[in-house]
């Protein structure tokens, strides 16, 4: 990769539909509405939290939530126009932060064009072979007189057939089209473990021929993320398995479970110990963290060890208050609201702010946190220890999940807690002893 801005990112990731407050249908005939310049708003904000990369959900035409595309190549009526995306990335890019959007190329809205077309003339149309399962002898549940595969048997979301040429040069003239007109860093694949290798390997080729720094991440939820991110797929995955883990060993008092998989993913024999993977809290699929944790104090070293661990945090719009919201059964829009950044701060206490304004800080200015291995050292039901460590600097974090002072000794001549900003010395038997806060934790940089 030409350019390595990826090892330095810290997402912030937004919902637009609903971060804007956009009606929840698209009715394919109102006037624009520029509500997305409603980012622009909160820059300030990012920037306070260290935040310089954003990724913004789907923004081009859908029926509903986005993610039922029906139109690649114009922004969503609801968010305004290609020329309000154009400049509101212009500006963050003049803020030094990157943008990535939403890709979702396995399924389109039923108003896709091509999809309006076999509707209307069924087997005479043209485009029979853009989308994949058509039977004609039967009919949908939607009342159509054929059926057709979809995505997890939502029959809103039209499976397109990706091993047909015109699908993907529809497709990639797309993508080309956001790279060159808006000028993006990069894509979120939506459904990635959906997606054909093939496609995939091909995508990756065509986009970075196009940028040479260009970044693809793709939503994985089980499996190898080896089998999508390698040097001819992907750069990077969603970290699901981090995911479940991170909540639930605070939960369960079990810290051993995220220790496997931290371990298991970038240790001495990690299976991703070369991919960064993309790691979150929450995110516009799952409930807020603060729902997911039984106590809510454990925000705290949580999100030491987001940013902290081996990969590239990202905080889901909202959560870096501490809001609370569970998923619903047949929509997520409690999860995706409209938020705006006067009341937010007015209304919720900033402390989670300030210690991720303090923790972005420090990871920006540790190189060992963004690209040390990672090499366990200690744990226990309610504490972790573990070092990040290049050739040039070590970095030793410690996390107390539970409600009692923890005590601990290392091996160092000194050690810099970057954290709370104490400074220990070597004590006469060797070692230095060290005394961790109750659902707190530190960022030793040791020598």
């Amino acid at each position: 990769m030409a350019n390595k801005w990826i090892d330095h990112a810290t997402f912030y990731h937004i919902y637009p539909l609903g971060f804007c407050g956009a009606t929840p249908k698209n009715d394919n005939n109102s006037p624009p509405v520029e509500r997305l310049f409603k980012v622009l708003s909160w820059i300030d904000h990012f920037k306070k939290l260290g935040i310089n990369a954003l990724y913004l959900g789907p923004v081009f035409e859908s029926v509903e939530h986005g993610y039922d595309p029906t139109n690649y190549f114009e922004v969503d009526r609801r968010l305004g126009t290609n020329s309000t995306l154009k400049n509101v990335i212009s500006e963050l890019h003049k803020n030094d932060i990157r943008v990535i959007l939403d890709g979702v190329f396995n399924h389109v809205g039923r108003d896709f064009f091509a999809f309006r077309d076999l509707q209307q003339h069924r087997t005479n149309s043209m485009f029979t072979e853009w989308f994949t399962g058509l039977d004609f002898s039967k009919y949908s549940p939607m009342g159509d007189p054929f059926t057709y595969a979809t995505w997890d048997g939502h029959y809103n979301l039209v499976k397109l057939n990706l091993n047909y040429p015109y699908v993907e040069s529809h497709l990639f003239n797309a993508v080309k089209m956001w790279i060159d007109e808006f000028n993006i860093d990069g894509l979120r694949l939506d459904a990635a473990d959906n997606l054909s290798p093939g496609f995939i390997r091909r995508l990756s080729s065509f986009t970075r021929n196009l940028k040479p720094d260009f970044w693809l991440m793709g939503e994985v939820v089980h499996g190898d993320y080896k089998e999508w991110a390698n040097p001819e797929s992907l750069d990077s995955t969603t970290n699901y398995e981090c995911y479940k883990s991170l909540y639930s060993s605070f939960n369960d008092k079990n810290m051993f479970e995220i220790a496997y998989a931290l371990n298991r993913q970038n240790g001495d024999y990690g299976l991703y110990q070369h991919l960064k993977l993309y790691n979150f809290l929450d995110n516009h699929d799952v409930d807020r963290i603060a729902t997911s944790l039984k106590d809510i104090r454990h925000l705290y070293p949580l999100h030491i060890l987001l940013f902290t661990m081996p990969g590239i945090p990202s905080i889901y719009y909202g959560s870096e208050w501490g809001i609370t919201e569970k998923k619903g059964g047949h929509n997520d829009l409690q999860l995706r609201p409209s938020l705006e950044l006067d009341s937010m701060y007015r209304e919720f206490d900033d402390t989670l702010i300030r210690t991720i304004q303090k923790l972005s800080n420090i990871r920006k200015y540790n190189d060992a946190l963004k690209n040390g291995n990672y090499k366990e050292i200690k744990v226990e039901p309610e504490f972790l220890a573990f070092s990040r460590q290049t050739p040039d600097q070590k970095v030793v974090v410690l996390i107390n999940g539970s409600d009692r002072e923890k005590h601990f000794k290392i091996q160092a001549n000194s050690a810099t807690d970057l954290l709370n900003e104490n400074q220990f010395y070597r004590a006469e038997n060797g070692s230095i002893r060290l005394k961790i806060y109750p659902n707190w934790g530190m960022i030793l940089k040791v020598e």
